[in-house]
């Protein structure tokens, strides 16, 4: 297990340090724009990135940002109803690839949304339709098969945690705010108690 633990954060930091930082400067200015017009930043995957998609959008709206979840599977079944004009809209896939995905944004690009891809292939069907994107390196899934979305799907939720962290120091949310809107759990205990929230 040791050489599992070792090979899986090696894997993981090479990936991350891989990502363009320009191109990530980009999409956060883009969202924080998007956010100051009183649009919101929607995310769409399938299959293992739903997880990585719900914790990203959970970390949003605790900090007050709007945020929002739209699977690729029912987009297509009337929650493409939840993009609104402004609102830009970041799709997961790790092949680009993935044939709802593909039709997703066949289908988003009609109503002119702002799109971004977030994938691990530097060539594919998604990154020539999507101008604007974060490919990132990832060597290997950490399976004994590379292909279980195990490192992938983890450096995906870095990256937007990321994403939403930044938000959140561009934007002047304040510990204040974070407080008003997570008023239970531990979480909320500690904030009820630590006095410099008062």
């Amino acid at each position: 297990m040791e050489n599992y633990f070792k090979s899986v954060t090696e894997n993981i930091q090479k990936s991350i340090e891989s990502m363009d930082m320009a191109a990530f400067g980009r999409l956060l200015d883009e969202c924080e724009q998007v956010l100051k017009d009183g649009c919101k930043v929607v995310v769409s995957g399938l299959g293992k990135n739903v997880p990585v998609c719900d914790k990203f959008v959970g970390t949003m709206n605790s900090l007050g940002l709007q945020a929002c979840f739209m699977n690729t599977n029912t987009a297509v079944h009337g929650d493409l109803g939840m993009v609104k004009p402004g609102d830009l809209v970041i799709i997961l896939t790790k092949s680009g690839e993935t044939v709802e995905s593909v039709y997703l944004t066949e289908l988003l690009k009609q109503r002119n949304a702002d799109l971004w891809l977030l994938s691990f292939s530097h060539d594919s069907t998604l990154t020539h339709k999507i101008s604007k994107h974060l490919i990132l390196k990832l060597d290997h899934e950490g399976d004994a098969w590379d292909i279980i979305p195990n490192n992938s799907t983890t450096v995906n939720l870095i990256v937007l945690q990321g994403l939403a962290l930044s938000l959140a120091e561009r934007m002047g949310v304040t510990l204040e705010q974070f407080k008003a809107n997570h008023p239970g759990g531990a979480i909320g205990e500690k904030l009820r108690e630590d006095r410099t929230c008062d």
